[in-house]
């Protein structure tokens, strides 16, 4: 049976045997890794990310923090699912900072907004200090 290629014309134990020689200390190594693997990548960020426009940002950051971890990386799986998971975890980063960052208003009134957009059956402040004053009434 033969192994298994990608579009690149080789193998995953190739790819694989280059992570192991960059990880080892081959300067060349990993660019051997980056040309087989950058195509997969790339779909997989844009497909993960949903959006084409930071799609390629998000690849550079993956084989940014690739180079940065390689020493790390022993072989135990493939290289490609080793570089998939950190372009899972680059993306899903860039969801939580996203997630957290303020958004923009596009209404001039945004405090409106803001209070139109709070759950109505909860108690508000005043009601809040209504309450607190009754408990420490309580006996």
């Amino acid at each position: 049976m033969l192994p298994a290629q990608n579009r690149t014309g080789t193998t995953e134990d190739e790819v694989t045997a280059w992570a192991l020689g960059a990880a080892a200390g081959d300067a060349d190594a990993f660019e051997h890794v980056f040309r087989a693997l950058h195509r997969d990548v790339r779909r997989y960020v844009t497909a993960l990310a949903d959006d084409s426009q930071i799609a390629e940002d998000l690849v550079q950051e993956t084989f940014l923090r690739a180079v940065s971890t390689v020493h790390l990386f022993q072989g135990r799986g493939s290289a490609r699912s080793w570089l998939l998971t950190i372009a899972r975890r680059t993306v899903v980063d860039n969801l939580r900072r996203a997630a957290s960052r303020p958004r923009l208003a596009d209404t001039p009134d945004w405090q409106f907004v803001a209070e139109c957009s709070q759950p109505r059956d909860l108690p508000g402040f005043d009601e809040g200090i209504a309450l607190m004053a009754l408990v420490d009434a309580l006996p």
